[in-house]
């Protein structure tokens, strides 16, 4: 009998990833570990190495892309599932462009998700019945993207300045001084061309960095 796949839940609810441990541990996998949000996920990334780590789209401070986009930032082998309630394109290609390899919706999460972490562990990828097929077709072909205008760090700024933080919340969350966190938001809104903090939260949106 081989080595159960090793997986890493991330999400900000306790009771869901008790929820998908119980899941998952039924299915033969193994939880190595659990991190409440996408910065705490990524030491424990690095600790853990687990095969497959399955990732809330929607959590504070560092979203589910932000986290996937770090992730592969880091050269890790883990693979990653993006778990979500939207079917919207825009999110979907996102979450590919990030770096995942599988996109599952929550409310299929027990009918998908062993499905999908099969599908991940042969190198394939794996996409939500849910999910329209044009935007299954989108995603497989691998049709260009456009690059992203923003480092990691100024993603994460953006999401912090779009949830309602001030440039000191931002500079304690980051770990970073106030005139560092007040630099990435100078240096961000320059390179996308916005003047003010609505365009900001509309941009951010519009992105899947924070959801409307």
């Amino acid at each position: 009998m081989g080595t159960a796949m090793r997986i890493l839940l991330v999400d900000d609810h306790a009771v869901v990833r008790e929820g998908l441990r119980n899941l998952l541990e039924r299915a033969g996998f193994a939880v190595v570990g659990e991190a409440g949000d996408g910065r705490e996920a990524l030491p424990l990334a690095e600790k853990l190495r687990p095969d497959v780590a399955v990732i809330d789209l929607a959590m504070p401070a560092l979203n589910g892309l932000g986290t996937l986009k770090r992730l592969r930032a880091q050269g890790l082998p883990t693979k990653s599932i993006l778990l979500t309630c939207h079917t919207e394109r825009q999110y979907v290609v996102a979450a590919f462009e990030a770096g995942a390899s599988g996109y599952v919706i929550k409310t299929q999460a027990t009918a998908d998700l062993v499905q999908a972490l099969h599908e991940v562990e042969r190198g394939g990828t794996y996409v939500s019945p849910m999910v329209p097929r044009d935007v299954v077709e989108a995603v497989l072909a691998h049709r260009p993207v456009r690059r992203d205008p923003l480092s990691p760090r100024e993603r994460e700024v953006l999401q912090l300045v779009a949830e309602g933080r001030s440039t000191k919340d931002v500079a304690k969350v980051l770990g970073v001084s106030v005139k560092t966190a007040e630099t990435h938001r100078t240096r961000l809104m320059a390179k996308l061309d916005i003047h003010d903090t609505a365009g900001l939260v509309h941009y951010a949106i519009r992105e899947g960095l924070v959801l409307a």
